[in-house]
């Protein structure tokens, strides 16, 4: 019986090989200008060779498919086109989008279903704007890992995703639920981030890990949209700082830290954090702690600039944000200028869902805007996004072994960085996507 199953299997997978059910899938791509390198070095006329979901060629010339030997290949031409690494967005929220016309209650009356198909339309405007992988620093286990297996399988479009799931904060801290009852907030609040002391954010870093977690995300301070006058500094305590940095590395996983205020950033940085998001308020010492460390600044500029637009127009914004927005916001673009003169490490990312999803290029512009190159901008969010992951064997750049993670524009945002807010061409891991 054994022998006649076995005989049976090999019988239907050489005909299945036969039929080309196993034959590796090959795509040409004709590169008019080509940004593959970390040395940003642009070569034009090139082609490019892909098998299956990885680069394993790159030309020079425009070769045919009879020159290399891949007559069933399928070629894409970008000759009119400037082809680059897709770009990696190290901080987005895609479960949900900030909305002032939004029912602020609809936590209270939707399921977690809900948020998890409204955000189909918000993966695939990040993926369409060439955003071919992504950081999700903050959103229910429940929703967030689902939605990154449906990816992976292909059952929807959207971008790699790298999730922190529940983020890691006190009871009242910026993760927790702010400005209801307290009998309501204790009824649907304390997900599995919620800790309170060493002991205990130990447990919770196991916890969120233990759910998917990618990465751990921590609010070492107050944020500019919890609804509560608590200010914008240091909630964690340096113990619990340290004890979650310690556990999260111990498992393996990168830590990155929501900070606005001086101390807590500083606080954050000496635990050993791999990561500051915002960083609003740098001073000389956190330069010097970015400096020894080598954490990454994460500052979601468009984050500041969208709040700071929507304070002027949205009657209903509760007091206690906008008056963090007014006090926040204008200090974001100064703290951005010193890290940059400084060279502390810089990793792109924008906080979409408090902007726009769709909208990531946005970014591109404030970097450029205050004092960032082009170059340094586009380098943010490929070759230091990938490093701050972990993953620059992958991805990052476009080297022959690396995942075909492909975009394309008209024309060189080297010269001209907006060009990026209009994305033609976006393969990820060798599947074109829009064209």
């Amino acid at each position: 019986m054994k022998t006649t199953l076995i005989t049976t299997f090999t019988a239907i997978t050489l005909a299945l090989i036969a039929n080309g059910a196993f034959a590796q899938q090959h795509k040409i791509i004709y590169a008019g200008s080509l940004l593959a390198s970390e040395d940003q070095k642009v070569k034009t006329e090139q082609t490019l060779v892909i098998t299956d979901n990885t680069i394993t060629a790159i030309k020079n010339g425009y070769l045919t498919k009879a020159e290399l030997n891949l007559p069933d290949a399928d070629v894409i031409n970008l000759k009119n086109q400037f082809v680059m690494p897709g770009l990696i967005d190290m901080h987005v929220h895609v479960t949900f989008e900030r909305d002032a016309k939004a029912n602020p209650h609809r936590w209270a009356t939707e399921y977690d279903a809900d948020y998890a198909l409204r955000s189909i339309k918000y993966l695939q405007r990040t993926l369409d704007a060439g955003f071919t992988s992504v950081r999700d620093l903050g959103s229910d286990h429940k929703v967030i890992f689902p939605l990154k297996r449906a990816i992976e399988r292909n059952d929807i479009n959207g971008p790699r995703i790298f999730a922190a799931g529940n983020t890691i904060s006190p009871t009242g801290g910026h993760a927790d639920m702010h400005g209801y009852r307290k009998d309501i907030t204790d009824a649907v609040t304390g997900g599995i981030g919620i800790c309170n002391g060493a002991d205990d954010c130990s447990r919770a870093v196991r916890e969120v890990i233990k759910s998917g977690a990618d990465v751990i995300k921590i609010t070492a301070t107050g944020g500019v949209l919890s609804n509560t006058a608590a200010g914008v500094n240091q909630q964690l305590t340096d113990a619990e700082l340290i004890a979650i940095v310690d556990t999260a590395h111990h498992l393996g996983r990168k830590v990155t830290a929501h900070a606005h205020g001086t101390q807590g950033i500083k606080a954050a940085l000496k635990a050993g954090v791999d990561s500051i998001e915002h960083g609003s308020y740098l001073d000389k010492e956190a330069i010097k702690l970015f400096k020894k460390t080598g954490a990454y600044l994460v500052p979601t500029l468009l984050a500041g600039a969208t709040v700071s637009e929507e304070v002027l127009t949205n009657p209903n914004m509760p007091p206690a944000i906008a008056d963090k927005v007014r006090e926040v916001t204008p200090k974001m673009q100064a703290s951005f200028k010193l890290a940059l003169k400084n060279k502390v490490n810089i990793a792109f990312g924008t906080d979409s869902g408090v902007s726009r999803h769709g909208l990531n290029a946005n970014e591109f512009s404030l970097m450029v805007n205050n004092g960032m190159s082009e170059a340094q901008a586009i380098k943010s969010a490929t070759i230091h996004a990938a490093k701050l992951l972990g993953q620059s064997a992958l991805i990052g750049d476009l080297s022959v072994g690396k995942q075909a993670d492909i975009i394309s524009v008209n024309g060189s945002p080297l010269k001209n960085i907006d060009v990026l807010k209009n994305v033609r061409f976006v393969m990820k891991a060798g599947q074109v996507y829009k064209q």
